[in-house]
């Protein structure tokens, strides 16, 4: 009898991958925040929110979304404050209403 080696790599299925965390971040007409349907006090309360993203092992998704009436002010406002504390993804949804 003939004996032949081989060598078999086992092929284990990658596990699927959970969706990723999303932050909804809405800016209303008035400048009022909500925060996963929270309503944000103040800046510091929203800079709070904010300071915990990055600290996380897996940081969230941010979708910023502005009311369609809301000025461009406070939704960058946001943006700024986001970005000052290290928050990366971060996005605008609906942001066709500022291209006029």
């Amino acid at each position: 009898t003939h004996a032949v080696k081989l060598n078999m790599t086992v092929n284990t299925p990658t596990p699927p991958q959970a969706p990723p965390v999303v932050v909804e971040i809405v800016v209303d007409f008035d400048g009022q925040i909500g925060w996963n349907s929270e309503v944000i006090k103040d800046r510091a309360d929203l800079e709070t929110h904010l300071y915990r993203l990055p600290q996380m092992p897996d940081q969230p998704e941010v979708h910023l979304i502005p009311n369609k009436l809301a000025p461009y002010k406070y939704v960058a406002e946001v943006m700024a404050e986001a970005q000052r504390l290290g928050v990366t993804k971060i996005g605008i949804v609906g942001n066709e209403q500022f291209t006029h």
